[in-house]
C-alpha cells in the first residue's frame, strides 16, 4: 500500500460522495417543502411543459366558468320579467272574463277597463325596464350575446351565442289594443289575451332552452378542470411520502459521508508513525 500526503485520494472520493449528498438532499428539502416535484425545469423539462400547457387550460376554463355563471344570470333576469309579464297577464285574463259576462254592469267594465289600462302599461314598463346592464333583453331590440366557454378559439367548440329577439311589449303580444268596456270586445279581448300567452311561452321556452345549454356547458366545464388539474398534478406534485423516503436516506447517507470524511483525513496521520 503507498502512503501518500499530499495528496489523499480515499478524501477526495469521501468529498465527493458527500457533495453528491448534499445536492440530493437538498432537493428533497425543496421539494418536501414547496410540493412540488419540479421546482427548477432542469428536474424535467419535458413534464414542465406538459404541466405548464395544462395550468394555463385550466385558468381559461375557469373564467368560461364565470363567463358560464354570467349568461346564467342574464337569462334569469329575463325569466324574470318574462314571468311577471305572464301573471300580469293572467289576472288580464280575470278582468276580460270578468267583463265579457252579464252580471257586470257597464260601470263595472269601466272600472275593469281601467285597471286592464294599467296592467298593459306595466307590461310594457317591464319589458323596457328588463336589462342586464345596458342590452335590453324583452323588449323586442335583437341582441345575440357570444359567451366564450371554451379556453380555444374554435366557433362551434368554445363559444355559445345567446339570442333574445322576441319582444314582450303590450303591441308585440297583440294587447295594445284591448277594450273591456262592452261585452262583445271583452269576448275579443279574451281571444287576443290567450294567444298573448302563447306568445310568453315561446319566449320562456327560449330562455328556458338558453339556461339548459349553459347548464350542462357548465357541467362539462368542471368536469374538464378536474381531470386537467388532476393531470398536471401527476406531472409537477411530489409524491409526499415517496421524498419523505429520499430525505431520510439522504439525511443518513449525509451524516455517513461526513464521519467517512473525518476517517478519510485521519489517514495520512499513519505516515507519522514512519517518522517516528
Amino acid at each position: 500500500m503507498a502512503l501518500r500526503i499530499n495528496t489523499n485520494i480515499a478524501g477526495l472520493n469521501a468529498h465527493r460522495q458527500l457533495i453528491g449528498t448534499d445536492q440530493a438532499l437538498t432537493k428533497s428539502i425543496e421539494r418536501l417543502s414547496s410540493g412540488y416535484r419540479i421546482n427548477h425545469a432542469r428536474d424535467d423539462v419535458a413534464g414542465l411543459s406538459i404541466a405548464n400547457s395544462f395550468r394555463m387550460e385550466v385558468r381559461g376554463l375557469r373564467v368560461a366558468q364565470q363567463n358560464v355563471s354570467q349568461a346564467t344570470s342574464l337569462l334569469q333576469v329575463a325569466e324574470g320579467g318574462a314571468m311577471q309579464i305572464e301573471t300580469i297577464i293572467e289576472r288580464l285574463k280575470e278582468l276580460a272574463t270578468s267583463a265579457a259576462s252579464g252580471n257586470t254592469d257597464s260601470n263595472g267594465r269601466a272600472r275593469l277597463n281601467a285597471e286592464a289600462s294599467e296592467l298593459l302599461n306595466e307590461i310594457d314598463r317591464i319589458a323596457n325596464d328588463t336589462k342586464y346592464g345596458d342590452t335590453y333583453l324583452i323588449n323586442g331590440a335583437t341582441t345575440t350575446l357570444t359567451y366564450q366557454i371554451g379556453s380555444a378559439s374554435t366557433g362551434g367548440e368554445d363559444r355559445i351565442e345567446v339570442t333574445l329577439s322576441d319582444g314582450l311589449l303590450s303591441s308585440d303580444l297583440g294587447l295594445d289594443a284591448v277594450d273591456l268596456t262592452t261585452i262583445a270586445n271583452a269576448q275579443t279581448a279574451i281571444t287576443d289575451i290567450n294567444s298573448s300567452l302563447a306568445t310568453v311561452n315561446v319566449v320562456m321556452g327560449d330562455i328556458g332552452a338558453a339556461q339548459s345549454r349553459l347548464e350542462f356547458a357548465g357541467a362539462n366545464l368542471a368536469v374538464s378542470i378536474e381531470n386537467l388539474t388532476a393531470s398536471e398534478s401527476t406531472i409537477r406534485d411530489a409524491d409526499m411520502a415517496f421524498e419523505m423516503v429520499n430525505f431520510t436516506r439522504n439525511q443518513i447517507m449525509l451524516q455517513a459521508g461526513t464521519a467517512m470524511l473525518a476517517q478519510a483525513n485521519m489517514a495520512p496521520q499513519v505516515v507519522l508513525q514512519l517518522l517516528g
